[in-house]
Order: structure tokens, then C-alpha cells, then sequence
């Protein structure tokens, strides 16, 4: 045994600074009872298969346990394993010192399919993987390898890296049978670790709890959120406790949002031909475990550091919502790695093509397709699922390519096991759910198509959207339904106008300020020549390929930005910012940076021009008018007819002369002015839960893509109102200060210009003129104290 001089102060210190699981895991008891396991200071003991210095496997004492739950389970005394195979002959458990000496024993029993043994004495902090013994027919789809290292799909932690060699594939690379050949080398020692976790009981946090109506989420990237923020200090920026420092969550918070949608972060692996290229799988859709977060997002390498910075969030109202990738994993097609679920049991875990078991059905693009139809593999993905809510926290998850997880027999189905194992769980049901309605494979397209309870990302708002402020024809109609909640899409089975999950831009594609800034795709840094991404950008420069310095370009296209955002926060359903879209930040043309893990996908807080600061401000205003008038976010979807209660219809569809659109208005593909009339009436269809009515003001939006000004005529209403100006993007980032107008009256719109109006009686206009003051705390915007424009 080693003595206490064996700690160093720098492991102590490390510890001091990790808190009580740091302290515990360098407990003299602790230690001594992973030293024993894992021969963590053993010099010259003998290793049962030669591995010098490693414990005899004989030392380790192992009974049989039990089959449930699946993973590494420490309860206190010492710790279950289980893994799940149906095909395996044998299953050795392997356990790492801090050395990278290696330990092997069998896992004892097998019940119900389930390898599992209990390690006696053993406690978190442990490392190890598993190494699976079975048949290798490729074609038959079976693929075990004992030669590999893999890793338990239920672990909780990571431990080491993965460093790419040919180690890491079941087959040996360049030989003439390519995968059908067999590679012997052993990869345990480039190989990540699974690492034993003290599983910590729910805390009772409080949760913010928020209506989906009163939502508005804000896509990030973890690491490139902060790894430039001047206020976040440089041992935690691009991590977990960067998210969690004041000023980034006073940023969140000041701007209004109330929920934070999280790029993936799961641990991930970066690609093998990316990192032969120096660059990396920077946005994490290449998942290998599915409960374990990222190591990189990790300042203190301790897990909790993530239920850390989701209890912040939750201090400060905001929801955390996680980005999750159940689609695929990071082992490819039949020519990729064998690291985990591979080298486990393939055939359950892989859509494989039927009667060629040899490659795998891909509707991903991403080389395989993960089996939610065995009930093994849905287990997996619900028990993962449940952990983050109930262990980690969180408050629900966007499905990456989720038309991918409800194919049963190849195709999609509303009836798909995943579909209805989350429906009628009681913890996953109360969550939020969004689905990515689309994958690539046949009939992948499914928007609409989701079961009610689920939100959808709705890519015809943001097309509209894009298409209409860039002056395409015939868009009028279409942006009426979007921004009214797609009800043709949605309405049907009792959805709610909520359905719709509204967006301009993601991380997939062009940023806002990109869209108005280039008209084609600049990927040339990805290193395949350009082709990637989409090239159906609807994007337009307004002159100029890229950045300018002439002021008209430069106005029409902070005006365009403005215009954009406006649609987005005022339009029925839940919108979603993309983070750095409120200040201006720019990809340089890049439509798809997922390889990029440099200043061009970290957001430059320390270079934001002045009017990135004011739009910033005014979509915190945009946002508190939403959260304030519920017009703009009704749970029920407007119908265009008289609401119960009242004489007046929910919406009208005004022309610029201010009567209302006809059915040959509609027609004329020509016309690129579309007003609407929101009435703030609640009559009957509009309660709460507890019957009472939920009215609200009127308002009037008038919206001109034209490229040419326009008059506009003032609707006439029944009621003594005026019509109060409130916004008018041609003006810039910056309220309206002219007073209410009479109802006939006349003002003009520039081209491509955004207006809204608040109905407002006479002895209210006082009272109204409180919307246009600017948020109190607004300089809460801005990452430093000063603004570049104001003394």
C-alpha cells in the first residue's frame, strides 16, 4: 500500500477545487479500496494475461449480482455491472489503474441475455470497459471482437481520450477483404474508459415549469458561447461552469429567453478523417455514450459541474433543453470503428439491411441507423433519457432527425415504439419534446406528423420567412399561414398553436447576419471542396458577396435582420433565436461548420459593433412585448372568424389601402404587402385553466418586402381607438416616438420595412406609450460595461 506522501498536492488541490466528490475520491478508504481493485500502485505483481504490474485476476473478488439495472451501479458497498448481449459466448469486464494497466475477469453470470457481476469493495472513481467474446461474420452481421476495448453503452463518466490509430477497427485497414478480415491489435491503450459515478439522489430543485405558450428558446453552443466571453475566467470558458457564470446567465436573462437549447452534449468522438485533417467534430452530433456528458465541457472533469449549471439556469427561470442524437452513433457503416455497440452485439443495436447483414440501413447519412424497434436497444435510449431529466435535471430535448426513431418496418409510423413508449411515460411525457420531422432516407419528411404532446421544428417557417423578405413572388399566402401558427400543418388532433416550432436560422446553415450577407455558401475550410451543405440558402447579399463598407448595403441590411427577428417573435408558435443572431455574428459565409472549432463558430463577444448592441436590446423589447400580450402567443389557434362572446373575428387580413383582402388578392402572385389585424378579445375560447378570460390589446402588423415604399392606409374599427406606432423597422433598431394615429389615416412604409401598430383608446395612450420604453436592465446585453456608441 502507498502512503499519504503518495498524494501530491497538485491531486489534492484538484480535488479541493472539484468539492466533496473530488475530497471523496481521494478518501484513504477510498483509495485503498481502488488500489486493491485496480493495482493502482502495485509495482511488480504479477499480471494474470502478462500485462506487467496489472492485479491477478484471481485477487478481484466478483459474485454473481445482478441482472438489473444496466451499467455500473455502485450501491455503497461495491458495484453491479450488467451489459445486455444476446449474441456474445463471453463477456470480460476490464478494469484500468491511473497507469493504464489492465485487470481482466469474466463477468460470472448471464440471465435474461444480461452479462452482470459485482465487483465486492469496489467504489466510483473505478475505470474500465469490456471486451466482448463471439463470433466474426460480417455478413451475417456479427462482428465481436475481444482485441477491442469497448465501452459500456450505460456509462456515466469518461476517463482518457481516444487516440486514432487502426487498433480501433474490428477489420485491418487496406486489406483486400476490407471488413471482412480481422484485426488482432489490441487498442486498449488509446482507448476511452468508462469511469464509475456515486449515483446522486434528484435534488428538489425548483424547475421554472413553463408553458410552452410562453416560451422562447435560444439555440447555443456550449463551448463556443463563452470561450470568448471577457467576463467568463480562461480556466472555464467553453465549458459548463463558463455557461454558469453571472454574467452569461444576467446576458440570458436580460434578453428575455426562457429556455436554453443546448447543442449536443453528449459524449462524442471526433471523426478520424476530421482529425486527419486537424479539425474536429466541433458541433457533437457523432455520439458514442449516451449518458456521460462531453469530457471537453468539463472545467472540474466531475459531472456534477452540469446539474451545477442547470440549477443556475433554473434560478434564473430558464429551462434547459438538450439537443440529442438517438439516430445514430459515432461507429459509421460496416467500414467504421468497433468501440462500443459494434463490438457488443451488432446485430441488435444496427438497422442492418435485411438479407445482407453485412451493411446497415441508413437513413441518417451518417452511416448507420440505430434498432429502436428491439426492445433493448428503446430500453437504452429511455433509460437515458429518464436519467437527464430525473438525475441531471433537465427539462426536455430537440430529437436530431427524429423520423429516424419512429421507423418500425423501414418506413415512418405514428404508431412507432419510440412514439409511444415516451407517450405514455410518466416521466417523459411531462418534458418538453421536439422533433427534428425529417431524416434522409425514404419518406423522411414528415412535418405535421408527430403525435400531439410534441413541438416540430417547422423548416416552411423558416423557408417562408427567408423567401418573403427577399422580395420572392408569390410568398403572401404562405407567410399568412405561417405566421399565424401553420394551423394546416398542426391543427388537427387537439394540437395546440404551440405545435409549430418557429425558426429563421439554426446551427445548420447560415447565421442572420450570413442570410443577409451572402448569397452563396463559403465552406471551402471544411476541406471537401465546397460541396457540403445546402445550397438552397434563400439567402440574398444585397449587392455585395460578404462584408461591406458601404452604409446603404449596410442599412438595408441591419434592417433585413430587424425585419426577421420582428417575424419571428411576433408569429403564433414558439420561436427559437440562434445565439449571436441578436448582435450580428458572423460564420463568414459558412452554411455548415461543423468541423470548425475556431473564432469562426465562437461567438466574438469583444468585437460587437454598435448596432449589435441595439438590436440586441430591441429583441429583448420584441421578446417582453410577447411575453406581455398574449395575442402574439395564443395556446388556440386563430380562425379567422367571430370569436365566441364577442362581435369581432379573431384576425383580419388587411391590403395596404386598409380594407380587407379578397380572394383575387390572394391570387396575385405580385403583391409582397401582407397586413394582419390580431384582436385581443378573449371571449370564450380564450380562458385560463381555471375558466377565467384572458383579453388582450389589438394590434396591427404591416409587413412590405417590396423594394419599393408604399402608402399605407389605417384600418377603421367600430371602437374609439387609435393606433399607437410601435415599431418601425425602418428606422432602425430603435422605438417609434410619434403618437397615436386616427383610424383612415395614412402613413408611409419604406421598401422592405416592418410595422406594428397598438390599439389604444384615448384615455389609454398614456398608459400605452410604457410599451415603447426600453427594458429596464438592458445593459445587462452587453458582456462589458460601456457601449461603443454611448458615453
Amino acid at each position: 500500500m502507498v502512503g499519504e506522501s503518495k498524494i501530491t498536492q497538485q491531486a489534492l488541490d484538484k480535488a479541493d477545487a472539484w468539492g466533496d466528490a473530488g475530497r471523496a475520491a481521494l478518501d484513504p478508504d477510498v483509495r485503498r479500496t481502488n488500489m486493491m481493485l485496480c493495482s493502482l500502485v502495485v509495482d511488480n505483481a504479477a499480471g494474470a494475461r502478462g500485462g506487467g504490474g496489472a492485479l491477478a485476476s484471481s485477487d478481484v473478488r466478483i459474485w454473481p449480482g445482478q441482472p438489473f439495472p444496466l451499467g455500473a451501479m455502485w450501491d455503497g458497498r461495491g458495484i453491479n455491472f450488467a451489459l445486455f448481449s444476446e449474441h456474445a459466448t463471453r463477456v470480460e469486464l476490464c478494469l484500468f489503474d491511473d497507469a493504464g494497466r489492465e485487470t481482466r475477469v469474466d463477468l460470472p453470470a448471464y440471465t435474461d441475455e444480461v452479462w452482470h457481476g459485482y465487483l465486492v469493495d469496489a467504489r466510483p472513481g473505478l475505470q474500465y470497459g469490456y471486451r466482448v467474446h463471439g463470433r466474426y461474420e460480417p455478413e451475417r452481421g456479427l462482428r465481436f471482437n475481444p482485441n477491442k476495448l469497448l465501452l459500456d453503452p450505460y456509462a456515466r463518466a469518461l476517463a482518457g481520450r481516444l487516440d486514432w490509430s487502426g487498433a480501433h477497427f474490428g477489420h485491418q485497414l487496406e486489406h483486400p477483404r476490407s471488413d471482412l478480415s480481422f484485426c488482432t491489435k489490441d487498442n486498449a491503450a488509446t482507448m476511452l474508459k468508462a469511469r464509475v459515478v456515486d449515483p446522486a439522489a434528484p435534488s428538489g430543485h425548483a424547475r421554472p415549469a413553463r408553458p410552452w405558450h410562453e416560451s422562447v428558446l435560444y439555440e447555443l453552443h456550449v463551448r463556443g458561447f463563452t470561450l470568448r466571453h471577457p467576463d467568463v475566467h480562461e480556466s472555464y470558458r467553453g465549458t459548463f461552469a463558463g455557461m454558469a457564470t453571472p454574467a452569461v446567465i444576467g446576458y440570458l436573462k436580460a434578453l428575455g429567453i426562457t429556455a436554453v437549447e443546448l447543442m449536443p452534449v453528449h459524449a462524442a468522438i471526433d471523426d478520424r478523417h476530421l482529425v486527419r485533417k486537424g479539425l474536429r467534430n466541433y458541433w457533437g452530433y457523432n455520439s458514442l455514450g449516451f449518458f456521460a456528458p462531453n469530457p471537453l465541457y468539463l472545467a472540474s472533469g466531475d459531472i456534477e459541474e452540469f446539474r451545477t449549471l442547470v440549477r443556475a439556469l433554473h434560478d434564473a427561470g430558464i429551462e434547459v433543453i438538450l439537443d440529442v442524437v438517438y439516430n445514430h452513433t459515432a461507429e459509421g457503416n460496416h467500414l467504421g470503428p468497433t468501440l462500443s455497440f459494434r463490438g457488443i452485439d451488432n446485430p441488435t443495436y444496427y438497422r442492418l439491411v435485411p438479407g445482407n447483414e453485412r451493411y446497415y440501413m441508413d437513413s441518417t447519412g451518417c452511416g448507420n441507423t440505430l434498432n429502436l424497434r428491439h426492445h433493448r436497444v428503446l430500453q437504452l435510449v429511455m433509460d437515458s433519457l429518464r436519467y437527464w431529466v430525473e438525475q441531471m435535471e433537465v427539462d426536455g430535448f430537440r430529437f436530431d432527425l427524429a423520423s429516424a426513431m419512429a421507423r418500425d418496418m423501414g418506413h415512418f409510423d405514428r404508431q412507432a415504439g419510440f412514439l409511444g413508449a415516451v407517450r405514455q411515460d410518466p416521466v417523459l411525457s411531462r418534458v418538453k419534446l421536439i422533433a427534428e420531422p425529417w431524416d434522409v432516407g425514404d419518406g423522411g419528411y414528415q412535418l405535421g406528423n408527430f403525435p400531439p404532446g410534441w413541438r416540430e421544428w417547422n423548416d416552411r417557417f423558416r423557408d417562408t420567412v427567408r423567401g418573403f423578405w427577399r422580395g420572392d413572388s408569390g410568398q403572401v399566402p404562405e407567410m399568412a399561414s405561417r405566421i399565424t401558427g401553420s394551423a394546416e400543418l398542426f391543427n388537427r388532433r387537439g394540437r395546440p398553436a404551440t405545435s409549430s416550432l418557429n425558426f429563421v436560422t439554426a446551427h445548420d446553415g447560415f447565421t442572420l447576419m450570413d442570410l443577409v450577407s451572402y448569397d452563396h455558401k463559403h465552406n471551402d475550410v471544411n476541406g471537401e471542396e465546397n460541396r457540403d451543405g445546402t445550397n438552397d440558402n434563400r439567402s440574398w447579399n444585397h449587392g455585395v458577396e460578404g462584408p461591406t463598407d458601404n452604409p446603404s448595403i449596410n442599412t438595408v441590411r441591419l434592417r433585413q435582420r430587424l425585419n426577421m427577428l420582428a417575424t419571428l417573435l411576433l408569429s403564433q408558435g414558439v420561436p427559437m433565436l440562434l445565439a449571436g443572431d441578436e448582435f450580428g455574428h458572423s460564420q463568414s459565409g459558412n452554411n455548415n461548420p461543423y468541423c470548425i472549432d475556431n473564432e469562426t463558430t465562437w461567438l466574438g463577444w469583444d468585437h460587437i459593433p454598435a448596432d449589435g448592441h441595439r438590436l440586441a436590446r430591441m429583441v429583448s423589447w420584441l421578446i417582453r412585448l410577447r411575453r406581455d400580450h398574449v395575442v402574439f402567443h395564443r395556446e388556440k389557434f386563430f380562425k379567422g372568424d367571430v370569436i365566441p362572446g364577442t362581435n369581432v373575428r379573431d384576425t383580419l387580413w388587411i391590403n395596404s389601402d386598409g380594407r380587407e383582402r379578397q380572394v383575387q388578392d390572394w391570387e396575385n402572385g405580385d403583391t409582397r404587402f401582407l397586413g394582419l389585424l390580431l384582436r385581443g378579445e378573449a371571449g370564450t375560447r380564450h380562458r385560463t385553466s381555471a375558466g377565467e378570460p384572458v383579453p388582450d390589446d389589438s394590434f396591427l402588423l404591416f409587413m412590405n418586402a417590396d423594394g419599393d415604399s408604399l402608402t399605407c392606409r389605417l384600418p377603421a374599427l367600430k371602437d374609439e381607438g387609435r393606433w399607437l406606432p410601435l415599431l418601425d423597422t425602418a428606422l432602425g433598431p430603435v422605438l417609434c416616438s410619434d403618437p397615436p394615429l386616427v383610424d383612415g389615416q395614412t402613413c408611409k412604409m419604406v421598401g422592405r420595412s416592418l410595422m406594428l401598430f397598438q390599439r389604444v383608446s384615448a384615455t389609454e395612450e398614456g398608459a400605452a406609450s410604457a410599451t415603447q420604453t426600453p427594458p429596464s436592465g438592458t445593459r445587462d446585453l452587453r458582456p462589458r460595461k460601456e457601449d461603443p456608441d454611448e458615453s
